[in-house]
Order: structure tokens, then sequence, then C-alpha cells
């Protein structure tokens, strides 16, 4: 962990630091596969470490980027990887598609007009395909750490699926995830005021807490959670 404190870095430490949480990672990597489809694509994919994941699943898979640096680091990564296709895109957009689903991990948090963002994803997805988000949850749990990187709100099951109705999508699957994650970056950054970054600590919790966490998950769902997962489905 890091303090956080006049840290002008704090946006690229956190990413560094969660890239290295490869438990996490694949357990939100299995949260979206069934639903995937023959030809998802992904908005906000950072560096790609989703992406590179999810394509051994799909036949094709499109990764797209916002910010101009990372896209060009994103794209100098997946040029061995035939499969995936690697495009810029800033939502919302005008732009229409056929995609099977679309994909978006700890983005929709960013947007300011989150309802227009959620009709632009809608628009590049194939009617009756789905969209898959992960967000993060609980406006007490907003610390530095979300301004600092961007974030605008958290979530709630309840604003979530406010936000998907007005975007005229019909939620199909809704629930936290990670709740002994939120109680730990609660602490970490709101009491502690440290950040996510590479590092021992993130290390022990990926490799400890997080199987506990997600072993108890399968079996009954958190009332609360450090995230908020949501499957949607477009008109059809």
């Amino acid at each position: 962990m890091a303090d956080i404190t006049g840290d002008q870095r704090i946006q690229s430490e956190v990413l560094e630091g969660l890239a290295t949480a490869v438990n996490h990672r694949r357990w939100f990597i299995e949260l979206a596969v069934p639903y995937l489809g023959e030809n998802p694509i992904e908005i906000g994919s950072g560096l790609g470490d989703y992406a590179l994941e999810w394509a051994p699943h799909v036949p094709r898979f499109t990764a797209t980027e916002a910010d101009p640096d990372r896209l060009v680091l994103l794209k100098e990564r997946m040029a061995a990887e035939p499969k995936i296709e690697v495009r810029q895109m800033l939502l919302p957009t005008t732009e229409t598609a056929d995609h099977s689903a679309l994909v978006s991990y700890n983005v929709l948090e960013h947007i300011e007009d989150h309802v227009g963002a959620l009709r632009s994803m809608a628009q590049l997805v194939r009617p009756g395909g789905r969209i898959i988000l992960i967000v993060p949850a609980f406006m007490f749990a907003m610390s530095q750490v979300d301004i600092a990187t961007g974030h605008v709100r958290r979530y709630t099951k309840k604003t979530m699926r406010a936000a998907m109705t007005e975007a005229g999508l019909e939620i199909e699957k809704l629930h936290y995830a990670n709740a002994l994650g939120l109680i730990g970056y609660y602490m970490a950054t709101s009491v502690f005021k440290l950040a996510p970054k590479e590092g021992p600590m993130v290390k022990i919790y990926d490799t400890t807490v997080l199987p506990v966490t997600k072993a108890m998950e399968k079996v009954v769902r958190p009332p609360f959670g450090q995230s908020v997962f949501v499957v949607a489905r477009t008109p059809s």
C-alpha cells in the first residue's frame, strides 16, 4: 500500500497494484464468461489484463480504450493476439454495432452521464445481447483514492437498477461481490489513508482473504460487497 496524500501518480499505482491481484481478476473473469457470446466488446480495457483472459473463451474479442497513452500500450501488448482487435472508444457515443455482449469493469463510475453511457453500450450490442458490468459499491466508501482515480459515484444494487431501467435495459442478474474486500478497502483508504499498490499487502489479500471470500459467496450472496456485478439484456 502507499500513502495517497498529494500523490499525483495514484491512478497508475492503483492500476499496477490491481494487476498483481491475480485471484481477484480471475474471479471477476469467471463471472462474465457465461454471458460473452461469440463476439464481445470490452469498454475500458486499460492495459488488457481482462481481455487476455476472456479472449480464449470466444472466437473474437474487441478491446477498447479511451485514454490515448494507454491505447498505445494496449495495441503494443495485443499485437501478438490475432483474436483481439484494439480500437479507441469514448462513451457516450453514437456508434452502433452488432456485438454479442459488452463487458465493462470499473468504468461506469467514471462517467457523469452514466445513463447516456448505458444507452451507448446498448447500441453496440445486438438485440437481446448482454451488458455485463462491475462497478464499485457504496458511497460511504468513496475515498481520496476514488476521487484521484476519477470516480464520480459508487453504486448500490438499487441505484444500479435505477440506471439500467432508465436506460431501457432489463436486468438479468444483480448482486454484490467481495464482501470482505469492502471492509478492507474502507479501512485502508478511509481510515489509514492508503492506496492499493503492488506489494505484500495486496499479495496477502489476494492469496489468503480473496479465496475464502469467493468460496463463501458461491454459497450465500452477501448483503454488501466491494463491487456490484450486473448483467442486463438489451431490448429485443
